[in-house]
């Protein structure tokens, strides 16, 4: 299944798990004293949707400081800012969609001289990422692994394993992208990974 296919099947519990996901693996390293897991409350609203807009608002405010100095930062931030307030598929299926396409332009942004640097995120979503770089090409597959993740335990016993899974693949995904960006700034000379 596509990854398209599987966010337009995701349930609330998917969605909000999967945009959470995709902006939590773009965020910059955190600066010394601040939160290294700033998106936490909204991973802990996931399963239920238990108090969303109270955690949206706290991890908006969370990436004040960091939305400041960092333009990845703004932009996850801008996100964040726009997620639907109530906890239902229809409004999660446009912000996880917008969440996606943000994660997939920044690995393609961050991307080595693999692939086409012309070709859009959506381009890359719509037809697999043919074309596309390593790291534009390894986000594709984990998005659609955390969303097929999180279908398998919807509604089960099992669902806060699926969502689990998910936080694992994102902390993994987060590691790479950082790796990444850390390496083209210490080659530039620029420290952190700063965009």
């Amino acid at each position: 299944m596509s990854l398209l296919e599987l966010i337009a099947r995701a349930d609330g519990r998917g969605l909000a798990a999967s945009g959470t996901a995709c902006l939590d693996r773009c965020l910059p390293p955190p600066e010394d004293g601040a939160d290294p897991e700033p998106l936490r409350p909204l991973w802990a609203g996931c399963e239920s949707g238990a108090e969303w807009a109270a955690r949206l608002d706290a991890v908006h405010a969370a990436l004040e400081g960091a939305a400041g100095r960092d333009t990845t930062a703004a932009r996850v931030r801008t996100l964040i800012g726009a997620a639907p307030r109530d906890f239902a598929a229809g409004p999660l299926r446009a912000w996880a969609d917008a969440c996606s396409l943000l994660a997939l332009d920044i690995h393609r942004e961050s991307d080595f001289p693999a692939g086409d640097s012309t070709r859009t995120a959506e381009a890359c979503r719509a037809d697999g990422a043919a074309g596309g770089g390593p790291l534009c090409t390894g986000e594709l597959r984990r998005q659609a692994e955390i969303l097929e993740s999180l279908a398998g335990t919807a509604g089960t016993a099992g669902g806060a394993t699926g969502l689990r899974r998910a936080l694992d693949l994102s902390t993994e995904g987060r590691r790479v992208l950082r790796a990444v960006r850390s390496r083209r700034a210490r080659g530039r000379g620029r420290p952190g990974g700063a965009t």
